[in-house]
């Protein structure tokens, strides 16, 4: 038999002996490049029964995509794990990075356990995978840790089938494998092995800033509770306001701080470890500056042994942020850190393994106990998806330019990669088309098909002309940014049927060359209509006003007051501007001078948070929705005046009604609940349509919360993404998508 999907890195083959043991079948197991493949002989009662076991209960990290049976009249006298096999195809799924189980966690605190204190203790169960890996087979050789042979106790585990680091290719100890070690600034090694953890927690303890590496990048991290520390941290990061994650030694110091559900929970001490946003309690002692003017905080607990060491002496949590310059790639290797971070931290804990791909943290929410991924990386990806029909062709779809992804499709089989950052530095772009080379390389896969957005200034279609250029017998293929949205909600719930579809996000190339964001579609998998969309206003200075949300709050003033009226307005919001720059930027809005037309709920969030003096400049995309929905009163009913003329969404009223409200937290409040409110009476309008959420805006946990209770209540299918996230990163799946036969 051929078992397909995440069957390798994980604990299968040991699993599969141990389960032909235990019916007495003889035979073997062993992987290739596209699966597993299993023989056995004996009784046919055993064979079901084997079956089904395989079927059912498999080991926590393996996901059995299917399951090819042929009958076989070969007969075998003993049951073993043969050699990796190869083949021309290579198709299985790579699994991600796992944060470490129980049991090695027991074994670096037990002092009787030759792994006691060894910090990149991990077994079949838990440890490093994508990022060690560089192709398949799944074995040893394929891994950065090709170069360390195994020492007698870890051979004697590898080759013994009662033990669950049986085949456990990324095993190893003290003794034989790789180990920590601290530098200082002045690149001086300075301690090493578990000397190097007590020492990096002490210098937390006293107020240092340490890059610390994971298992997918470097961390910088220092204490929470530190006040000069953090505003050190922000001043180089240039990272005024953007929230902090935070890493808790436990659940039980983490319920000092915050608030959580036993959901919540369950994620957080879940075998991916994500960081999930949680409500942070009154009265606790981290510090302001980790995520100031918002009531909430992302939390993640210890993902390795490393972690957990740590944590043996420190007193308090930590902050854990991507280590990186702004606008790059999470940095993997000490060197980088000495290049790019030297004048930041003090000390670096690195350790001699390397990191073959790179994966940021995973950040999710629970709403309405459906978990919403505001990125979707280290623990969850690279996703696999098996699709009903088939690829005839092997595709690369290149996804969006902020939150970027790929994915590739051959057979019934899509694989989209971890969150790659936004691609709008040099450093992200060369990382971008690295991931690209790697992951092709792996697979050995040669494109035939090449997919898309519209946008022709995105670096990934850029890319995608220049990968034509070099092979013009490429097919290219562009898929509208919105749409591309909807097909990715299609593609994880495998749809094909018409749908009702609310893409609401920042920006996106729309098919009449203006910037969509408010987008109201019909849509299956082969075509889309334009129901809906939100009415058009300029964006003064083009992606300046994406920075500056006065900008667009000023153009909606130019749409509804003459230019006297609004110098005589006595709005605080207009104080941010000088009268002759008003009157410059009126100019720009009357002449269409780099001043593009939108329809985008994501500037229209914009505009609210700056009329209502809530915010002018932006220093981070999704801030001003995040403000928005921090000031959100659920004891506020009420909503703005919008009116919908000729399939156009007109906000007029709305703005006008702003203008009159003092209350900032009125004005979040009515806001969201007429955003929401508008998505109700468009999907009343077309009550024999399924729903489905997509695009960045629907990470608004409030937001999305109101939706799906009002729907639940009237019995209303809504569809969104839970496996990949809602916002840019599920581009590339839903372009992919679009190329399936039926």
């Amino acid at each position: 038999m051929k078992v397909y999907g995440t069957v390798q890195g994980v604990g299968f083959r040991p699993f599969v002996y141990n389960l032909a043991i235990k019916y007495n079948l003889y035979g073997y197991v062993n992987n290739d490049n596209i699966g597993v493949n299993i023989e056995v002989s004996g009784k046919t009662n055993d064979i079901s029964s084997f079956l089904e076991e395989l079927k059912n209960n498999p080991p926590p990290l393996v996901v059995i995509e299917d399951i090819k049976i042929e009958d076989s009249n070969k007969q075998f006298f003993e049951f073993k794990i043969e050699n990796s096999n190869s083949c021309d195809n290579k198709t299985t799924t790579i699994p991600p990075d796992i944060a470490i189980c129980k049991d090695c966690i027991d074994d670096i605190f037990d002092k009787n356990n030759f792994r006691y204190r060894y910090s990149l203790t991990n077994c079949t169960n838990c440890g490093p995978r994508y990022s060690i890996i560089k192709t398949v087979p799944y074995d040893r050789i394929n891994t950065s840790l090709k170069d360390f042979s195994l020492c007698k106790k870890c051979q004697n585990e590898f080759e013994n089938p009662t033990n669950r680091r049986y085949h456990a290719q990324a095993i190893s100890c003290e003794d034989c494998g790789p180990t920590t070690f601290l530098y200082d600034s002045k690149q001086t090694l300075i301690a090493s092995k578990i000397d190097a953890i007590n020492l990096a927690s002490k210098y937390i303890n006293d107020g240092k800033i340490l890059a610390i590496k994971s298992m997918g990048g470097f961390h910088i991290i220092c204490d929470a509770s530190n006040d000069k520390t953090i505003i050190k941290l922000r001043e180089f990061k240039k990272r005024a306001t953007k929230p902090f994650a935070v890493m808790f030694k436990d659940t039980n110091i983490l319920k000092e701080y915050t608030k959580y559900s036993q959901i919540e929970e369950n994620i957080l001490t879940s075998k991916q470890r994500p960081i999930v946003l949680l409500e942070k309690k009154e009265n606790q002692n981290i510090s302001n500056f980790v995520a100031p003017n918002i009531k909430k905080i992302g939390c993640f607990l210890p993902n390795s042994a490393l972690h957990y060491l740590l944590f043996e002496n420190l007193s308090k949590p930590i902050i854990a942020t991507s280590a990186n310059l702004n606008g790059e790639p999470i940095i993997t290797t000490k060197e980088d850190i000495f290049l790019k971070l030297n004048n930041l931290v003090d000390f670096i804990l690195d350790y001699n393994r390397e990191i073959l791909n790179s994966c940021d943290d995973s950040i999710v929410q629970v709403v309405n106990e459906k978990i919403i991924k505001l990125r979707n990386s280290r623990g969850y990806a690279p996703n696999s998806l098996k699709v009903a029909g088939k690829f005839s062709k092997k595709i690369l779809s290149l996804g969006a330019n902020q939150k970027s992804t790929f994915s590739i499709a051959f057979d019934n089989k899509i694989i989209t990669t971890p969150y790659l950052g936004d691609l709008d530095s040099i450093a992200s772009i060369e990382n971008y088309k690295k991931t690209v080379e790697n992951l092709l390389s792996f697979y050995d896969f040669v494109p035939e098909i090449i997919v898309c957005d519209k946008h022709p200034k995105y670096e990934s279609t850029k890319f995608a002309f220049w990968l034509l250029d070099k092979n013009p017998n490429l097919e290219l293929v562009q898929i509208q940014h919105h749409y591309a949205h909807v097909l990715a909600v299609l593609a994880e719930n495998s749809l094909k049927d018409d749908v009702l579809a609310f893409v609401f996000d920042g920006t996106g190339y729309g098919d009449d060359k203006n910037i969509w964001g408010g987008e109201v579609f019909i849509a299956n998998k082969k075509e889309y209509k334009r129901a809906y969309h939100l009415k058009y206003f300029k964006l003064l200075g083009a992606e300046l006003a994406i920075k500056e949300p006065k900008r667009v709050a000023l153009s909606l003033l130019f749409d509804n007051f003459t230019l006297e009226e609004i110098l005589d307005l006595p709005l605080d919001f207009l104080n941010s501007f000088e009268k002759s720059e008003i009157k410059i930027l009126y100019t720009l809005w009357q002449k269409n001078l780099n001043s593009p037309l939108c329809s985008s709920f994501g500037r229209l969030f914009d505009a609210v948070c700056s009329l209502a003096n809530i915010l002018h400049i932006q220093e981070f995309e999704g801030q001003t929705g995040l403000y928005i929905e921090n000031l959100y009163d659920e004891n506020i009913k009420e909503f703005f005046s919008y009116e919908i003329i000729n399939n156009t969404i007109d906000f007029s009223k709305m703005i006008k009604e702003i203008l009159k409200e003092k209350d900032k937290r009125i004005v979040a409040s009515k806001f969201i609940n007429t955003v929401a409110n508008i998505v109700l009476e468009i999907s009343n309008l077309h009550k024999d349509l399924p729903i489905v959420l997509s695009g960045g805006v629907f990470q608004n946990k409030t937001l999305v919360e109101i939706l799906l209770k009002r729907f639940q209540k009237i019995n209303r299918k809504v569809y969104l993404g839970e496996k990949y996230s809602p916002n840019d990163e599920s581009i590339s799946l839903g372009q992919v998508y679009f190329q399936l036969e039926n």
